[in-house]
C-alpha cells in the first residue's frame, strides 16, 4: 500500500472512501478535499469495458470543453505557405513546413499541441519519435490532422482535451482547474462523458463505463456511482 502524508489522510476523512457518489457530489467532495496551495487540476479516471489490445476497441478522441482547461495552449501548425495565414490568424504560436521540422529536430519542443495538414504528415513522420512519446503527434482521430487548421487551432486554444484509453482500459483526462468551481467543472465533465459515450466501440460487450473517480492533482480520488451518469447527462 502506498503511504500518504497527513494532509492527504486528513482530506480522505472528509468523505466516505468506500462509497460511490452521484457525479456532481463526487466533484464537490473532490474540491472540498483539496489541500494544495496551488490551483490544482481536476482529473477524471474512467475504467472502460474495452480491451485496447484490439484495434477496434481503442477509444480515442478529443472534445472542446465549454469552460476550457484554465490555460492557453501553445499550438504549432505544420502546413504549406498557403495555410500559414489561416493558422496565424487563429492564434498559432508557430507554423511552417521544413523549417519547423528542422527546428524540432534541433531540440525545440516548447509547445503543448501540434496540428498538421494531411499533405505534411510525411515530413512530420520524420520527427514522430520526438513527438509521439510526448503526446504531441498530430492524429486524424483527434482532429489535429486536417486542412481546416483555423478551426483546429481555435479549439485547442479555447481548451480542447484529448483522451485515449491506456493498456489497462483506463481513460485519464483533465476537466479544468479547482478555481473553476463545481458548476463549471461539471459542465466540462458532461462534455467529456458525452464524447466518450459516443465513441463506444460496437464490439464492446457488457458494461462500458465500469468505474470512475474524480480527484484533484494532490487530493484523494472520489468514486462515482456510474449508474448516476445517465441522469447527470440528462440533467
Amino acid at each position: 500500500m502506498p503511504k500518504h502524508g497527513k494532509n492527504y489522510n486528513k482530506a480522505s476523512e472528509s468523505f466516505d472512501a468506500t462509497q460511490r457518489y452521484a457525479v456532481a457530489d463526487a466533484v464537490k467532495f473532490a474540491l472540498e478535499s483539496s489541500f494544495a496551495k496551488f490551483d490544482e487540476t481536476v482529473d477524471v479516471a474512467i475504467n472502460l469495458g474495452v480491451d485496447p489490445k484490439y484495434s477496434d476497441q481503442m477509444v480515442r478522441g478529443a472534445v472542446p470543453l465549454p469552460n476550457g482547461l484554465g490555460k492557453t495552449a501553445r499550438v504549432v501548425v505544420f502546413c504549406k505557405p498557403d495555410k500559414e495565414a489561416e493558422a496565424r490568424e487563429a492564434g498559432a504560436d508557430e507554423c511552417g513546413g521544413d523549417e519547423l521540422v528542422e527546428k524540432i529536430k534541433g531540440g525545440w519542443l516548447d509547445f503543448d499541441n501540434a496540428v498538421a495538414t494531411p499533405d505534411m504528415m510525411a515530413k512530420v513522420g520524420q520527427i514522430g519519435r520526438l513527438l509521439g512519446p510526448r503526446g504531441l503527434m498530430p492524429n486524424a482521430k483527434t482532429g489535429t490532422v486536417t486542412f481546416n487548421v483555423g478551426e483546429a487551432v481555435r479549439e485547442l486554444k479555447a481548451g480542447r482535451v484529448e483522451f485515449k484509453v491506456d493498456k489497462a482500459g483506463i481513460l485519464h483526462a483533465p476537466i479544468g482547474k479547482k478555481s473553476f468551481g463545481a458548476e463549471k467543472l461539471c459542465q466540462n465533465l458532461s462534455a467529456l462523458l458525452e464524447a466518450v459515450n459516443r465513441l463506444k466501440p460496437s464490439t464492446s460487450k457488457g458494461t462500458y463505463l465500469k468505474t470512475m473517480a474524480v480527484a484533484t492533482t494532490m487530493g484523494p480520488g472520489v468514486k462515482v456511482d456510474t449508474l448516476s451518469i445517465r441522469k447527470f447527462l440528462e440533467g
